[in-house]
């Protein structure tokens, strides 16, 4: 019996209020593949509420050019500056609106999970990043983007990929007490 492989399309987002990055990669069996990485630069709107408008209308694009399966999206981090992050969610929910208009499975990632699936270290420069994304797709160097929001967006698309390709646990343990419980065979 011959077993059919499907092929999945997951979009990656980085938001932000100045430069959104995206990435596009399908993946086939077990092997990701780069499809798109760019970035939609919204710093020549003054106004805020339009370009939360050109968030929602390039994300929307992006969706209906790609055709995506899951949508991953980087959670806004905790930062000092509450303004800041008031922007970056205002940004984070105009363009997973784009994606539930299509009834897209969203899911989201905080930047250290990102980081660290990426790279194994939560703490990574996007740089490191970028780096490490360059090897995995065969990059060229003259060919990686200018603004580093792109490959953070292909990173949450790879670290989606990655979360989603691991086994469901089926056991789950309250405290090591619970754990003894349910496993006296590996207590001593």
């Amino acid at each position: 019996m011959a077993s059919t492989i499907s092929e999945k399309v997951i979009i990656g987002i980085d938001p932000g209020t100045n430069v959104m990055g995206y990435g596009v990669i399908s993946v086939l069996g077990k092997t990701p593949k780069l499809v798109s990485m760019g970035v939609i630069d919204l710093s020549k709107f003054s106004d805020r509420y339009m370009r939360l408008h050109r968030i929602h209308e390039r994300v929307l694009s992006l969706v209906e050019q790609f055709s995506p399966d899951e949508f991953a999206i980087e959670a806004p981090f905790f930062g000092k500056n509450v303004q800041s992050m008031l922007k970056l969610g205002r940004a984070q929910g105009v363009a997973i609106a784009a994606a539930l208009y299509r009834n897209i499975p969203i899911a989201e990632y905080a930047p250290l999970k990102v980081k660290q699936s990426i790279t194994g270290n939560g703490a990574a420069s996007k740089e490191q990043v970028a780096e490490m994304l360059r090897r995995m797709f065969g990059i060229d160097r003259d060919e990686m983007p200018k603004y580093l929001d792109a490959t953070d967006a292909l990173a949450v698309a790879v670290c989606h990929f990655y979360e989603s390709s691991k086994p469901l646990s089926t056991k789950s343990y309250s405290s090591w007490k619970d754990f003894i419980a349910k496993n006296p065979d590996k207590v001593k």
